[in-house]
């Protein structure tokens, strides 16, 4: 018995293996995306210098995606948008369905971020002639970053969970995997287990690095 699963685990491993490296993929594309996102929603609506006719289309595109679920945000991008001539590869759709998720989340995390910064900060900067754009880019951000490196950590910890999400659109990642050896094999304890501690063994270790950035930030 013993054996029979070590070697119907073996079977699966490429199926899995694939499928993982699709999670992964999925992850690593849509973060960065995500941060660039968050960063250019949170600009305009940041301190007295909001830029009104900005700062109200970021934060109702802010309120509207933190307000409705992923899922569904996946299913408008991917079965929607093609009626309206706008068509994306289930690769695709997931990508840009977590990017702007995300990125609506951490466009909040930069504001709170930013608005942290004590106001002596930008008075120094000033101070010393220097522009908004620099005043951001070379004083703000750098210290800003430090702040909120331990919440992007989280987020993207949550990204990668989340990316099984991406199954619901046709997503070839690990739960569509995992769910198309099921329907193949019936073995659903088996391989849905073996699904269920292969995301813990990824995203644990991460949390944990999480925790000890942290840590050492806060020191």
């Amino acid at each position: 018995m013993q054996n029979e699963l070590i070697a119907n685990l073996i079977d699966w491993a490429p199926k899995l293996g694939s499928g993982l490296w699709k999670t992964i993929l999925l992850t690593l594309v849509s973060f960065p995306i995500a941060l660039v996102i968050g960063l250019l929603l949170a600009m305009p609506r940041i301190g007295k210098r909001r830029i009104r006719i900005l700062s109200i289309p970021a934060g109702i595109i802010v309120e509207v995606i933190r307000g409705t679920p992923l899922i569904l945000q996946l299913f408008y991008i991917y079965f929607v948008l093609p009626y309206m001539g706008i068509r994306f590869d289930p690769f695709q759709a997931g990508i840009l369905g977590l990017a702007l998720n995300y990125g609506a989340y951490l466009s909040e995390v930069y504001r709170s971020g930013i608005e942290a910064i004590p106001r002596t900060q930008w008075e120094a900067a000033k101070a010393l002639n220097m522009s908004w754009a620099k005043t951001m880019r070379l004083v703000i951000l750098p210290q800003t970053l430090r702040v909120i490196m331990p919440s992007l950590g989280n987020y993207l910890v949550s990204l990668f969970k989340d990316s099984a999400l991406a199954s619901t659109i046709s997503v070839t990642e690990l739960m569509f995997a995992g769910r198309l050896l099921s329907s193949d094999t019936f073995q659903y304890i088996t391989i849905y287990t073996a699904v269920f501690i292969i995301y813990f063994i990824i995203s644990y270790p991460a949390m944990i690095g999480v925790r000890m950035l942290e840590k050492k930030l806060a020191r």
